[in-house]
């Protein structure tokens, strides 16, 4: 099953990530390699969220990332949820 974590974040995201980048890309990568992130990227014009997409058997999974995050850890993120997706067309 698909999982989509919604991102909110909070009004000059682009500049207040900056310290925070690096950790935030390594915990998405290791999540990718372990093929529990499927896809992940902030939205464009205007940058106030972002999607990431998680396969497992719960949503567990997203929220496991949300709580080491370090976007959420400190402050970046102003709200966040879940949602279970049902994939039609395309999906492993």
């Amino acid at each position: 099953m698909y999982y989509i974590l919604f991102y909110k974040t909070v009004d000059h995201y682009v500049e207040k990530r900056v310290p925070f980048r690096n950790e935030h890309l390594a915990l998405v990568q290791k999540m990718f390699s372990e093929r529990k992130i499927v896809m992940a990227g902030a939205l464009a014009e205007p940058v106030d969220s972002a999607i990431l997409i998680f396969k497992g058997d719960s949503q567990a999974v997203a929220e496991a990332f949300v709580k080491n995050d370090p976007y959420v850890k400190n402050g970046l993120i102003a709200e966040w949820h879940v949602r279970p997706w049902n994939v039609v067309v395309g999906g492993e």
